[in-house]
């Protein structure tokens, strides 16, 4: 049964539901959880959190209210989890919504994560479809966290590059997310589990094209390619390879990277689809963020592979 209401459900694996209510209202419903990526619980909660609420930015709304997510060992401290939460409720309220409780379960293993509603105007609904041809597209945070996560979890990690990962994994989407709601964006999404090259895919081949991405201009945090080459590589980077197969295209594209852009990220950036001379106006705004933004490729007419990196 269809309800004409349901502007975006499950068909383009979008980032989260979005249903009308009103001329000049429609909610952003979307929900994440996992288990922790750090060993700071109030960092992890601070994570988890950012990592739920980016879906509601990437659909161009403005979250309002959460519900909590919990699973949790009776063998750790309830202290632990009152830091993870405080973390997650932190995140919420710099995001400007609303905590209103949640639910928790007994588990093997910690996991957190949050269920966001957010608003936004059924006009100004973004998709991660409907780029057009000659678009340029926008990354707003640096890639490699799997593969620095992977380096920590192994000890091999320097305490820069831990401090660098964390601002990425904890710097909301909301920044990036209210100058992007200014321009004419055709197409938007967030860089999560799939990893920079499987929302791409997602996007060209939900619109229809093929996006060109130029390796030279894909930011990363710079610890990530020391330990990519070190094959410090989590396995979900492998998942993403093999779920793609024949759908991409690599030109000259080292080992190295081409780990990092398989990599699965936590709490990633935006990628932006709009006009170059949109694209360039929005690049100077979005670099007077802490994080820096890069245009890193083009949509060209549909081609063979939706997904090209040369």
């Amino acid at each position: 049964m269809e309800d004409k209401n349901l502007m975006v459900g499950i068909e383009t694996s979008d980032d989260a539901a979005v249903y009308k209510l009103s001329d000049e209202i429609a909610i952003i419903q979307t929900l994440d959880f996992f288990t922790p990526v750090v060993d700071d619980p109030y960092i992890f909660g601070q994570v988890a959190a950012a990592n739920a609420l980016s879906d509601v930015y990437a659909m161009g709304g403005k979250p309002t209210v959460a519900l909590n997510i919990v699973g949790f060992p009776n063998c750790l401290s309830i202290d632990i989890l009152g830091e993870i939460l405080r973390g997650g409720a932190d995140k919420v309220l710099e995001a400007g919504a609303v905590v209103v409780g949640g639910h928790s379960v007994e588990d093997n293993e910690p996991k957190y994560g949050l269920s966001v509603t957010g608003i936004v105007h059924p006009d100004k609904v973004m998709k991660n479809y409907g780029a057009k041809e000659g678009d340029l597209i926008i990354l707003t945070k640096p890639l490699g966290t799997g593969i620095v996560n992977t380096a920590i979890k192994k000890e091999k990690a320097s305490k820069e590059a831990y401090n660098n990962t964390v601002e990425v994994m904890t710097t909301l989407n909301k920044y990036a997310g209210e100058i992007m709601i200014k321009y004419k964006v055709n197409a938007c999404t967030d860089v999560t589990g799939f990893g920079l090259m499987g929302h791409a895919y997602e996007m060209a081949s939900a619109s229809n094209l093929t996006l060109e991405l130029n390796k030279d201009k894909i930011p990363y945090i710079k610890e990530a390619k020391e330990y990519a080459k070190m094959k410090l590589v989590p396995g979900g980077t492998f998942k993403n390879k093999e779920y793609l197969s024949g759908k991409y295209e690599l030109e000259n594209v080292e080992e190295w990277l081409e780990h990092i852009i398989f990599d699965p990220q936590t709490s990633g950036g935006l990628l932006i689809a709009l006009r170059k001379h949109e694209a360039e106006k929005m690049l100077q705004e979005l670099n007077e963020l802490s994080l820096k933004s890069q245009i890193i490729g083009e949509f060209k007419k549909k081609e063979d592979k939706p997904l090209i990196v040369r």
